[in-house]
């Protein structure tokens, strides 16, 4: 039985649809709430790893008396000179992101784990995006949208922020937070696709 070791609703959506043509493959939700923050001198993509391989690690934890358990562990995060940007802790901090990221490219990180009571793998995807210059108004506004709480990077690339992305170098469903191609890849692996 595959888990998915996530609260996030866009990675329930992308795995459902990478599931979608297996038939019979379905999968469970793990409510997994681990600490997202940074180790002091942390390489972002080191970080972005780290995290997944916890949040695998923890869902697995949960489940361990299922020896037919595979569970699946993601993080994505928006990186600009090496620097991570995590979810704004408020409104402030999601314009102050924003300003930063207007006009420039940044990185999306999206690392994937996952694991079985015998064996773990792993897989990174590493996009590019670039923003717009974004105006204080168009920023005031996209803010005021509400589709900056509780994304890495104050923004939704599937949402409103499309509108001012004029490059995505990769993996949109990585941007989005679950880069379909590696996960398959990985699920191919454990059994779970074909």
């Amino acid at each position: 039985m595959l888990y998915l070791a996530s609260k996030s609703p866009r990675r329930h959506e992308l795995l459902g649809r990478l599931l979608s043509g297996q038939p019979g493959a379905e999968f469970g939700v793990l409510d997994i709430d681990i600490p997202e923050h940074p180790q002091p001198g942390e390489p972002a993509e080191d970080y972005v790893r780290r995290v997944a391989r916890e949040k695998a690690g923890a869902g697995l934890l949960r489940v361990v008396a299922n020896p037919t358990a595979v569970v699946l562990g993601s993080d994505t995060e928006v990186v600009l000179d090496g620097e991570v940007f995590g979810k704004p802790a408020d409104d402030a901090d999601a314009a102050a992101m924003l300003r930063r990221l207007s006009g420039r490219t940044h990185q999306v990180i999206s690392a994937v784990s996952v694991v079985s009571p015998a064996r773990e793998l792993q897989a990174v995807s590493i996009s590019e995006v670039t923003f717009a210059e974004l105006t204080p108004a168009r920023i005031d506004a996209y803010v005021a949208s509400g589709e900056t709480h509780g994304r890495a990077g104050a923004y939704a690339i599937q949402g409103l922020a499309e509108a001012f992305t004029t490059r995505l170098s990769g993996s949109y469903s990585g941007v989005m937070g679950l880069p379909l191609y590696e996960t398959a890849t990985l699920l191919r692996e454990f059994g779970v696709v074909k």
